[in-house]
């Protein structure tokens, strides 16, 4: 199965390829540029000579993180499934931060923690098990406060915000997302792509509009 993934959750958005085995990424550091998606994509596609109609499914990272960046990428691998009925996946890029973690040499328990803005974190733990991670607490919202008395305890905390508490940056790959969906098969029609997001949506309805006599 030859995977596109995607990862545009943190400010290092990555686009990787893995066809037969073989990987292929490219990685852009700025996130301000928000049309430098099909640029990478296709710089992807051609470091690893596969045609863009040899994709056989598209691996999204669903965040936590940029929710204009998750959405981006969702809404490019929905508009691909609806022009070719490519295969899509979603997966957590808090499970890809621990994954890439894992691969840069940590080990034990970590902490995963990703900025959720108004002085609140997502975090989730993660514990190796022969040269396996597993999730031991899933994700949550925590305060500020919180976060700062898991980095008191001597925690070992993660994650791709550069905050002082946070003893290793690490950043989620499309590298690591294609690796992980490769052991996927529960794929989803595009309108089941949500970006993670914890919090419930908080809408206000507009007032009637007033009638102004003429």
């Amino acid at each position: 199965m030859t995977i596109l993934a995607l990862e545009f959750s943190s400010t290092r958005r990555s686009v990787a390829v893995l066809a037969d085995g073989k990987p292929f990424e490219a990685i852009s550091e700025n996130a301000a540029r928000r049309t430098d998606a099909f640029a990478l994509i296709q710089e992807t596609l051609n470091a690893s000579q596969v045609d863009r109609r040899d994709i056989d499914c598209i691996a999204v990272g669903l965040g936590p993180g940029s929710y204009t960046g998750v959405r981006v990428g969702i809404s490019i691998a929905q508009g691909w499934q609806i022009a070719t009925g490519v295969k899509l996946l979603g997966l957590s890029s808090a499970d890809a931060v621990a994954e890439q973690a894992r691969r840069e040499g940590a080990r034990g328990s970590v902490t995963c923690v990703i900025d959720a803005q108004r002085q609140e974190f997502y975090t989730a733990v993660y514990q190796w098990q022969e040269d396996a991670i597993h999730a031991t607490q899933p994700l949550r919202i925590e305060t500020l406060s919180r976060i700062q008395e898991r980095a008191a305890r001597g925690e070992a905390i993660i994650g791709p915000d550069a905050q002082p508490f946070v003893t290793r940056q690490v950043f989620p790959t499309a590298l690591v997302l294609a690796t992980l969906a490769s052991m996927r098969r529960d794929f989803v029609p595009g309108e089941k792509l949500e970006p993670i997001y914890l919090r419930e949506a908080a809408f206000v309805k507009a007032p009637p509009p007033r009638f102004v006599p003429t």
